[in-house]
């Protein structure tokens, strides 16, 4: 009598009729799901990573969810503890702060380098995507305009030519993703930050490349100083919430 083997998530994919997924995609798919949780804060810090849960929410075997975890490891995303879950990393005020000083000289390099490279056609495309996230900004689509203002911040490193300098800070920024939004989400900020915006293609424009890095230095320095004030902001009304003994808000008279 024939063995009888458990279906693979890639032949279980066929019957489904979608199309199989070798190791390598199977790998990005499951490591891309878990990061992409963990950044939008569908897995929050301190949670437990439930591994069958998730093996099964995304149809593949325990083996690549281990996998993942171990990748988002190396990216300081999550932590694993020997024969104990893994949990998502937690976010600090210090360590936050630390992350956007370095994220900021190496951005603030990528753009100064950016600078003096750039072609004619990459600035129109960082010329149109300027002009449609000052739009969003206007209108008060934050969704919208993270999604350009991450474009864009991306576009002036890849720019630089630098694919060492690129490599360390993409896996920076995926760190930063996580506490990023907190900043542009504030209306007040961002505001200052569109106008870091204005001000940096306006150097960009005129090729001053040393006006570029001082500006989009300050730019993420501001972003950091601006994160870590909402989330002390954020933990300390956390902390109180979770006293038991807590005092009720108190009513302005």
């Amino acid at each position: 009598m024939a063995l009888q083997t458990r279906p693979t998530a890639a032949s279980r994919g066929a019957k489904r009729g979608r199309k199989p997924i070798n190791r390598q995609s199977l790998h990005d798919y499951v490591v891309t799901h878990l990061r992409q949780m963990i950044v939008s804060g569908a897995l929050a810090p301190g949670d437990k990573v439930n591994v069958v849960k998730l093996a099964e929410t995304l149809d593949v075997s325990l083996t690549p969810i281990r996998e993942g975890l171990k990748v988002l490891a190396g990216e300081k995303l999550v932590q694993l503890v020997p024969n104990k879950s893994a949990r998502v990393s937690p976010i600090t005020v210090e360590d936050t702060m630390k992350l956007f000083d370095v994220i900021a000289g190496i951005e603030a390099l990528a753009a100064e380098l950016t600078t003096n490279r750039i072609t004619p056609a990459e600035l129109e495309k960082l010329e149109a995507l300027h002009g449609e996230m000052k739009e969003h900004s206007a209108n008060n689509d934050t969704k919208a305009y993270f999604a350009l203002n991450r474009k864009i911040h991306n576009l002036l490193v890849e720019y630089s030519g630098n694919e060492i300098l690129g490599e360390i800070r993409s896996q920076l920024a995926r760190r930063a993703e996580r506490v990023r939004f907190l900043a542009l989400a504030s209306n007040q900020h961002r505001i200052a930050a569109m106008q870091d915006h204005e001000d940096m293609m306006d150097a960009l424009r005129q090729r001053k490349a040393d006006d570029v890095h001082r500006i989009w230095r300050q730019h993420l320095i501001s972003s950091g100083e601006e994160t870590c004030r909402i989330l002390v902001k954020t933990q300390a009304i956390k902390a109180a919430e979770a006293a038991p003994d807590a005092a009720p808000p108190r009513k302005d008279a």
